[in-house]
């Protein structure tokens, strides 16, 4: 038996029997059965698309800076002898109130000085004139004199013709004549000296006049009170202090309104200016700076960074800078806030005053558009839930992009459900199973409005920006 295994021809043998009772076996064995099961609805949240009223806005930020800044200077050279108490870094003043006076004495002594040369010469004048008259009768005696003289030397003459006086008679009745004549071109020569005379006396007094004024205003410039109401902002001199005119004396910064220079990106300013043209398309922009104000009809509010809710006012806005800085790449927008000081709520809402950090929130005329949350948005493309509730992917075309929201030019139509949470996988065609997220569509809707200002609020507690 031993020598029979050993025999080649066993092996092919036995591997043929084994191949025999593994095919028995396979033909053997039941078929398996196929169960025909489909792929399991994808729960997903949808929001309805619809169109809501956006107002589109961008932020920048700026510090707050006075409208007006006065640096006042003195403009007469003296002591200081004369400070407010009140003018002192951060206190506020009211108009027209004296809150520095320099020492008016050298000022005085000037005036004094110049008033008495107007008189003096006023004097003059009145003395000319008096002067002139008794010249003119002086004249008006000389030629009657003189006429007489000449009739006399005339009789004379007659007289010495006939031979009934002497020559020495005749003579000197000739030279009683001449004396009277030359008093008579003296006085005519005096009387018309006086033209000139009195013209230089006029040009003297006019000189002495100005003088006179220059003086008084001089003396008006040692006593210098506040222009406007206004914060007291550096001050740089002491009472006894000696300033020369130029002398920087201290700042006055105005309360009645503030202006914040914030800057905005210049890619950020095209969402503004691109939801106008939206709105628009056959609006034509004129080269006009301030008819480009009125066609963009953008808003503004300002707001405290790291303040609370209250910390708004609404603004106005005034311009744009002329330049876009080349280094940061921004664009200078200036609005402007009016009685800033007003409305005060102590610890919720306080004054804007200089060097207040401050977000400027532009806001563009609000519009109806599609608009849907940025999450809902994937790499251009959204995905919807079908009327059978099957995905489908789309593309769209973007008009801009705000804060959280994503607002759509094209792509989407009213109606359709689109869906806001996270998809895996995605699938195109694959079921799902919708839940209309009615929070979602209210916090949406109240995501585009414009929020309203606290300059609304009326609070007992407010407080004007007047000087205490």
């Amino acid at each position: 038996m031993k020598a029979l295994l050993q025999k080649p021809f066993m092996f092919f043998i036995v591997l043929f029997i084994g191949a025999a009772v593994a095919a028995f076996m396979i033909k053997s064995k039941p078929a398996i059965e196929h169960s025909d099961t489909g792929m399991q609805p994808k729960p997903v949240d949808v929001i309805t698309v619809r169109t809501i009223e956006i107002s589109p806005h961008v932020t920048a930020y700026g510090t707050v800076e006075p409208a007006v800044a006065l640096k006042t200077k003195a403009q007469v050279s003296g002591k200081i002898s004369y400070l407010h108490p009140d003018l002192q870094s951060g206190k506020s003043i009211l108009q027209g109130t004296l809150v520095a006076k320099i020492d008016p004495e050298d000022s005085q002594i000037s005036l004094s000085q110049s008033e008495a040369d107007l008189r003096s010469n006023l004097s003059s004048l009145a003395q000319l004139n008096e002067e002139e008259k008794t010249t003119r009768r002086s004249l008006q005696y000389a030629r009657e004199n003189l006429r007489v003289g000449e009739k006399e030397l005339a009789r004379i003459r007659d007289i010495w013709n006939k031979q009934l006086v002497s020559r020495s008679t005749l003579d000197a009745e000739e030279q009683k004549v001449l004396q009277l004549r030359q008093s008579a071109a003296d006085l005519q020569g005096q009387l018309n000296t006086y033209t000139s005379r009195r013209d230089s006396t006029k040009a003297q007094i006019e000189r002495a006049t100005q003088q006179v004024k220059g003086q008084t205003t001089t003396l008006g410039r040692t006593e210098i009170y506040m222009p406007f109401d206004a914060q007291v902002g550096e001050v740089l001199v002491e009472q006894g202090e000696y300033v020369t005119v130029g002398t920087y004396l201290f700042e006055s910064l105005a309360i009645n309104r503030i202006e914040v220079n914030a800057q905005l990106p210049v890619q950020k300013m095209r969402t503004l200016i691109s939801s106008r043209i939206s709105q628009d398309r056959t609006n034509t922009f004129t080269p006009d700076l301030s008819r480009i104000m009125e066609q963009l009809n953008f808003s503004a509010n300002i707001s405290l960074v790291g303040a609370g809710p209250e910390a708004k006012w609404e603004a106005k806005l005034l311009r744009f800078s002329e330049l876009v800085d080349p280094v940061r790449r921004t664009l200078g927008v200036v609005v402007a806030v009016d009685n800033p000081y007003q409305k005060v709520i102590p610890g919720k809402r306080p004054p804007l005053i200089k060097g207040m950090y401050t977000a400027v929130d532009l806001y563009a005329p609000a519009f109806s558009a599609i608009v849907i949350p940025r999450s809902a948005l994937h790499e251009g493309r959204v995905y919807l839930s079908n009327t059978e509730q099957k995905l489908e992917i789309r593309p769209v075309s973007v008009l801009f992009n705000q804060d959280n929201l994503v607002i759509i030019e094209s792509g989407l139509n009213v109606g359709e459900q689109i869906i806001i949470n996270d998809l895996i996988p995605v699938i195109e065609g694959m079921p799902l199973q919708p839940t209309l997220n009615l929070k979602r569509e209210a916090a949406l809707q109240k995501t585009g409005r414009k929020p309203t200002t606290s300059s609304s609020i009326t609070d007992t507690t407010s407080n004007s920006g007047a000087a205490q």
